[in-house]
């Protein structure tokens, strides 16, 4: 049986959503050199070795989370060039699975459109596919494709690579850059939902028992106090009448970006009720992190870094300018509560929804991925703390509540066996180790946040001034 995997390309302010706790990791200090072996060393400590070098036995795979041998299964990765895609890809060929990545590299071109290229100095498909090679033995096929356009080569790539299951991670990924222009909220909706469409189309017309596995959000719930604990994509509700029932959570996205996930999720729910395809839907949280043991093995497989105001995420943006010694910028009140996931937990979800599909016929299976909340002020207090520099609260450039709860539960991945890594200071090392390798690549006019929601947003902002961001260069981690 083979598996094929489409990786298709942020007291109650503290509060701990899971109830399944990783383990604490020792914090390693000196560290400044990101290829010397002391730095690998410490990277592998504080983001989490494989297991036994996933050794692959009679043909078998490893599960990366409970160290237990599985079927190999053969994984094609759409957007798998991406920053959670790429991971993801090595990853699960490190676990044993056959893996394919395709992409058609759009991320590459944004950073073109947008002056700003990652802060880690990421290669070529090519390059990274061989370097991979080279430390692992273990062959990755790219493919440069993009879904949204060229359905007939999707029909056909899944007809020559038979696939047992499809994750999809192909669409435009920031919200800020979802709301920056005309062009770019046409760009996100087009690739994003005509990619989403694209696949259930060509998975039908393929006439095979595909699993698709997509990365959604956990936007879609929105950002307001619903009161209570938010659950894993459904909700039971009374209706009028007096009955029960359990319906798919409502809908409240807060951008273009957040809706276009919204959209795939009621395509998820027609296809697999028009289609019976089988379908798990990932409602993920705000992602933090760079590195994961794969990627640390070689210079040349590491992955991006965004810093600036469109896709840098909110924790990784901190730790990066805790690092320059610039003040961390807080959008409002810094009220926002969200939920967090470490990069490296997002390819072990991965993994654990590919080798868990629903059963034919069975309903869209949905998970919460985050491994906790927390409110973005206190976030930023932790990093002022460990980095000594300064919070700066500036105007806020999202349309969103100023303060917010957010109860998330996230119990089908504990409950097969996933402890997810906190917010820990030894991880934020990690990522302050990397920054402090290759900050002379940062551009310091792109940190601060260039899109708004609407036009009040843009008035409200418009004190912000790029060009007053500078770096100190002896700023240490």
């Amino acid at each position: 049986m083979k598996f094929l995997v489409f990786v298709v390309a942020s007291i109650s302010s503290l509060q701990q959503s899971c109830w399944c706790f990783s383990t604490a990791r020792a914090s390693f200090a000196g560290v400044n050199r990101f290829s010397s072996s002391t730095t690998t060393s410490f990277l592998l400590n504080a983001i989490g070795s494989s297991k036994d070098d996933n050794t692959i036995i009679n043909g078998a795979a490893i599960n990366g989370v409970t160290g237990e041998p599985t079927t190999k299964k053969k994984v094609i990765v759409f957007g798998g060039d991406g920053f959670c895609g790429w991971p993801t890809a090595l990853y699960l060929s490190d676990q044993g699975h056959d893996i394919v990545i395709a992409d058609n590299l759009s991320r590459r071109n944004i950073d073109i459109e947008l002056g700003c290229d990652s802060l880690t100095p990421i290669q070529t498909p090519d390059v990274r596919i061989q370097a991979w090679k080279e430390v692992s033995g273990k062959d990755i096929k790219f493919v440069n494709l993009d879904i949204a356009k060229e359905y007939d080569l999707l029909v056909q790539l899944l007809k020559e690579e038979k696939p047992d299951s499809v994750i999809h991670f192909a669409e435009q990924r920031a919200a800020p850059y979802s709301m920056k222009t005309s062009k770019t909220k046409r760009y996100t909706v087009d690739n994003n939902v005509g990619g989403s469409n694209n696949l259930c189309c060509a998975v039908t017309d393929a006439e095979m028992d595909i699993h698709i596995v997509h990365l959604g959000t956990m936007g879609v719930y929105g950002y307001g106090s619903s009161g209570g604990e938010i659950p894993e994509g459904y909700i039971d509700v009374t209706l009028p009448d007096g009955r029960a029932k359990n319906i798919l959570h409502p809908a409240y996205p807060g951008s273009v970006y957040h809706t276009t996930k919204c959209l795939d999720a009621l395509l998820w729910q027609f296809y697999q009720k028009n289609d019976n395809l089988r379908i798990t839907d990932l409602h993920q949280g705000i992602v933090w992190g760079t590195n994961t043991p794969q990627t640390i093995k070689d210079e040349r497989l590491v992955n991006r870094f965004d810093y600036d105001g469109d896709y840098g995420t909110v924790l990784n943006r901190f730790l990066m300018q805790g690092a320059m010694g610039v003040p961390l910028t807080v959008y409002g009140t810094g009220g926002q509560t969200r939920a967090f996931i470490h990069i490296t937990d997002t390819a072990k979800c991965l993994e654990l929804a590919i080798l868990n599909p629903p059963e034919k016929g069975e309903r869209v299976k949905i998970f919460n991925q985050v491994a906790e909340t927390r409110r973005v002020r206190d976030i930023a207090q932790m990093v002022a703390l460990q980095t000594g520099v300064e919070v700066k609260f500036i105007p806020n450039p999202r349309a969103e509540a100023a303060e917010n709860e957010l109860d998330v539960s996230n119990k089908n991945f504990c409950t097969l066996g996933l402890e997810p890594k906190l917010l820990d200071a030894a991880l934020f090392d990690e990522v302050t180790t990397v920054v402090n390798r290759f900050k002379h690549r940062c551009n310091p006019t792109k940190i601060l946040p260039a899109s708004f929601w609407n036009k009040a947003r843009a008035e409200e902002c418009k004190s912000i001034d790029p060009k007053s961001i500078q770096i100190k260069v002896t700023a240490t981690a």
